[in-house]
């Protein structure tokens, strides 16, 4: 095994014994639940936007380590960032998880790319993306599409 590969799998584990935002978030504007079952992964992700703002987001769940970990950075990614960058920073997300090669340069991944290596597993594709998919429902349940 790669010394980056053992690196990434040290950042997944991490995130998933110790998720970052993980709990409720009781001011929040925006909430979702997310299941994906095929793997038991399920979990409520809060969002409190301020005007175009992502000004704080938690999540509250449970599933495989790659599902957890992911919530966890998802979070600690899209804190203070706004709709626009999140909304690209998801379609670059999801583009890496699903192998595809991205020309966006703008948007970087950060620690985000620790979930490179889950393109070659199609099955946890659902695994990498649930928390993605629900925080973007939450956003459009915030009363601003």
């Amino acid at each position: 095994m790669s010394e980056l590969t053992e690196l990434y799998q040290s950042v997944i584990l991490d995130h998933n014994r110790r998720p970052r935002n993980f709990g409720e978030l009781p001011d929040a504007n925006g909430t979702a639940d997310g299941k994906n079952p095929l793997c038991g992964d399920q979990l409520t992700v809060w969002v409190r936007v301020d005007g175009d703002m992502i000004a704080d987001v938690r999540f509250v769940g449970s599933g495989c380590a790659i599902s957890k970990a992911s919530a966890s950075l998802m979070t600690a990614a899209v804190k203070g960032r706004s709709r626009a960058d999140v909304d690209a920073l998801f379609e670059r997300f999801h583009q890496l998880v699903l192998g595809q090669p991205s020309t966006d340069e703008k948007t970087p991944l950060g620690q985000l790319v620790v979930f490179s290596g889950v393109s070659r597993f199609p099955v946890r594709v659902k695994c990498a993306s649930l928390a993605w998919h629900t925080l973007k429902a939450a956003l459009e349940r915030d009363g601003h599409p």
